[in-house]
């Protein structure tokens, strides 16, 4: 296992505007949960209500985010990713205008839900491709992303529970639409070395872009088994985990302390990140999967009713867990990839990692009136456990080597000891 590469090769201009406007969104995104959970049960709708307006964003980020690799592909990341910040600064302040008049109804918030799921879909892909060009070390820059945008999601639901118990979640839409508005603004100071446009003559079709970018993806074992099995963790536990914790969390302790263990959960993806700036190992889809064993410790602390400061021990271990893993995981894409499919490729396997996501939401509400809330938890937390023993029966997926970074060309260069 290597070091941390240095300083002077991470914290360029560029990456640090980046690095900033990632972190602020990001605390703003951390509001969200919150504020939404806490409004809709204030306006008489239950965990039914917030795992739908839930899936409407999930639904259209899914549906749209393999379009938006070729869009981040053929015009641009930057210029995408500016374009669908702007548009959440509208969509948070419509939201913000409808909760501090009380005329919330549920199809109007699944609707905004819907075009910021478009919008996240058409930025999403510049993320991936973006961070290889403004930091030489890429595993160093996406454990440095992972862990400022975890402390910002540390201090969004903690900002947003004391937001929504003082005044209202009205409020907290309008400081998320700021966040947004700050992340355009800087987002369109970076310059991005090597930035070419594909549209226009003798470019192919967008068709095309997506056959190439289907076949890049579908060549990659280690990816495509990786995105299978998350499929199906998506609907037992990702899914259901945010509408069905936030219900029983709220409903038991108060919005308050649902922040809190939000924060608790922010902190510990963190502390994955710190550990993964550390850590090289050569190896780094497989030790990301022994990291992931802990990742349903929170759905399995609410699942037993524990008390805050468990239900917090647990979000804290869950985060680390999926801090650590995620720094593995985009690094591993980022690095595996060739630079001209990377947006493509990126959108793929985002899209199919979330795909059942909103299936998982959708069906919370009904199921947990069918079967109880807590048991679904438990269940969802057992299944962690499975996918990671699979994750690790995989011979493409265990022995994926590691590799510093890709050259313009695609060329890797493989990891030193």
């Amino acid at each position: 296992m290597g070091r941390a590469g240095g300083g002077r090769r991470l914290w360029s201009r560029d990456f640090a505007l980046f690095f900033v406007a990632r972190a602020v969104a990001r605390t703003g995104d951390g509001m969200l949960p919150v504020a939404l959970s806490a409004g809709l049960l204030a306006h008489g709708f239950g965990a039914g209500g917030i795992g739908l307006a839930m899936a409407s964003f999930s639904v259209c980020f899914v549906g749209f985010v393999v379009f938006g690799g070729v869009l981040s592909d053929r015009w641009g990341a930057r210029r995408l990713m500016v374009l669908a910040d702007l548009v959440r600064v509208v969509t948070q302040g419509t939201a913000a205008v409808l909760f501090l008049t009380g005329n919330v109804v549920l199809w109007q918030i699944c609707l905004i839900g819907a075009v910021n799921g478009i919008a996240a879909g058409a930025f999403q892909p510049g993320v991936a491709s973006v961070v290889p060009r403004v930091a030489r070390d890429v595993q160093g820059a996406n454990g440095v992303l992972r862990t400022a945008e975890a402390l910002a999601m540390l201090v969004g639901p903690a900002a947003a529970g004391l937001l929504v118990a003082v005044f209202s979640a009205a409020g907290v839409f309008a400081a998320h639409a700021g966040t947004y508005a700050v992340g355009a603004l800087l987002l369109g100071l970076v310059r991005l070395p090597g930035a070419r446009r594909r549209d226009g003559d003798g470019a192919p079709g967008y068709l095309t872009d997506l056959a190439e970018g289907w076949r890049e993806f579908r060549a990659r074992t280690w990816m495509w088994s990786v995105i299978l099995l998350w499929m199906a963790l998506m609907v037992v536990m990702w899914g259901p985990q945010t509408p069905l914790t936030a219900a029983e969390i709220i409903s038991d302790h108060g919005a308050r302390e649902f922040g809190i263990v939000s924060s608790a959960l922010g902190g510990g993806t963190a502390l994955g990140g710190l550990v993964a700036i550390r850590i090289r190992p050569r190896f780094p889809l497989r030790a990301g999967t022994f990291a992931l064993f802990g990742a349903g410790a929170f759905s399995a602390a609410v699942g037993m009713a524990l008390p805050v400061p468990a239900l917090a021990a647990g979000a804290a271990v869950s985060g680390a867990a999926m801090g650590f893993w995620g720094v593995m995981w985009m690094t591993s894409v980022q690095t595996q990839v060739p630079r001209p499919v990377l947006g493509r490729i990126h959108a793929y396997e985002v899209a199919g990692s979330v795909a059942m996501m909103p299936v998982g939401q959708a069906l919370a509400g009904p199921a947990a009136q069918v079967f109880g809330a807590r048991p679904l938890l438990l269940f969802g937390g057992a299944a962690t456990l499975v996918v990671g023993l699979a994750l690790l029966a995989l011979r493409p997926v265990r022995n994926l080597t590691a590799r510093r970074r890709l050259s313009t060309e695609g060329s890797a260069e493989v990891a030193g000891p």
